[in-house]
């Protein structure tokens, strides 16, 4: 008996795909999608939640200095 093919629905358009590991942007239906997405990403409409950091705390870690890497 053949598997079915998992459907899948794409996180940036909604629309159902074939959900396969061929498929190079998976879990996004197509390279737009994917690049929707990253964009998403690059222009904050997409964040981890937490609070803002100041420009002190930015500095600290750019500098590499960021107490949290501290074991």
């Amino acid at each position: 008996m053949a598997q079915q093919p998992v459907q899948a629905r794409c996180p940036a358009c909604g629309e159902r795909y074939e959900y396969s590991t061929d498929n190079p942007y998976r879990p996004f239906c197509s390279e737009r999608c994917k690049l929707v997405d990253l964009g998403r990403w690059f222009d904050g409409s997409h964040h981890i939640a937490g609070p803002d950091l100041d420009d002190e705390s930015i500095g600290r870690i750019s500098d590499g200095d960021d107490p949290a890497n501290e074991g």
